[in-house]
């Protein structure tokens, strides 16, 4: 049987949870998917670097019955107290980098140099990192290609909710002329209590205790996490080649009492939607801005923490995508999800970065 070798770059919330994944539902998802996982290195900017790469590689069971913030690799056997990202990634024997740090939406960094050091590498990489694909998506396609990797984000858009591979895969026919989307379940979250009578402080207040509002939210009420978000959908279903300053930004945090009053007798709902659209000339227009919508509109009833994207189509018409936008089972899925991309990549015979092999299988093979 084919195995994986992976590096976990980052250890919080997603990572964990596709390291939980592998410890709990390993033996499964190999006898299911033909393939299995093993974690060779994880880094994580508070615990450091851990290595084994004999045997069975890392035992997570000890790792995840410790709790986030007390986890500490430098006492164990090929840990250290340094984080060690490039040396890791650059130069500890992987076939796939999973790469789940913070997303800076400045310069993409750290996240892009991992991403980069790991193609440059001829690692294949899985990120939900949105500020490498948004800010260098085609550059690390490139050189993705060069190296004979793979570059998988699925991700870095709706979490666990499959967008960006439902139009590559399911719409092969379809002339897709524009895309718009609820792509933020915190400001989503938090408009919807504004309808039900709160003040903007207190819905952000209750988004955070429900650890749906980051302590700072500015990326979240301000759209900024929304524009990263809709220049990869321009980018990878449009085919533009969109910057940030490319994409027009509105949040919400102009929107009163009054305004949600006023819409809701005239029976529209406010949503903060990400769009892009292609021109008559080719070209691609990207906003992201709160519209209030009326009912029939597709993302009109998209309501909580639920996230969803409408495709417009020139033979189905509008079709849309939606599911849970955030949460870090959902998130480590899509991560999961990417490796099965990598995976059948190399069934098929693409090209991409050498895989181990179990003693099995070179056995036999």
């Amino acid at each position: 049987m084919i195995r994986y070798d992976l590096a976990l770059i980052g250890f919080g919330g997603v990572n964990r949870a596709l390291a939980e994944l592998i410890a709990e539902r390993g033996d499964g998802l190999a006898a299911e998917l033909g393939f299995a996982l093993r974690v060779v290195a994880i880094t994580d900017l508070r615990a450091g670097s851990l290595v084994r790469t004999e045997g069975a590689g890392i035992d997570l069971a000890p790792l995840l019955a410790t709790a986030p913030g007390e986890l500490d690799f430098s006492g164990l056997d090929g840990g250290s107290p340094e984080p060690r990202n490039e040396w890791v990634i650059r130069d500890v024997p992987a076939d796939i980098v999973a790469e789940a740090t913070f997303t800076n939406p400045v310069d993409g960094e750290p996240a892009l140099s991992h991403v980069r050091w790991a193609l440059e590498a001829g690692k294949s990489v899985c990120t939900t990192n949105k500020g490498p694909v948004a800010l260098a998506g085609r550059a690390l396609k490139r050189l993705a290609a060069e190296r004979g990797a793979a570059f998988e984000f699925e991700g870095a858009v709706l979490s666990g909710t499959p967008v960006l591979r439902t139009a590559e895969r399911m719409f092969d026919g379809l002339r897709i002329s524009g895309v718009e989307g609820i792509m933020n379940g915190t400001s989503n979250y938090i408009l919807g209590r504004l309808e039900a009578g709160l003040g903007l402080a207190d819905a952000v207040r209750e988004a955070q205790l429900l650890g749906y509002a980051e302590a700072d939210p500015t990326a979240d009420i301000e759209g900024h996490d929304v524009r990263l978000k809709v220049m990869i959908m321009a980018n990878e279903v449009l085919g533009a080649d969109l910057r940030q300053e490319d994409v027009s930004c509105e949040g919400i945090t102009a929107i009163g009492a009054r305004d949600i009053e006023e819409a809701a007798a005239a029976g529209l709902r406010w949503k903060l939607v990400g769009s892009a659209v292609r021109r008559p000339d080719g070209t691609v227009a990207a906003r992201v801005a709160p519209a209030a919508l009326p009912a029939d509109h597709p993302l009109a009833g998209i309501s909580g923490a639920t996230n969803a994207v409408a495709f417009h189509t020139d033979l189905l018409g509008t079709v849309t995508v939606s599911g849970p936008g955030a949460g870090r089972t959902e998130t480590a899925y899509a991560l999961l999800s990417d490796i099965i991309a990598i995976h059948r990549r190399h069934l098929t015979g693409a090209e991409t970065a050498p895989v181990r092999r179990t003693r099995e299988e070179t056995v036999r093979g």
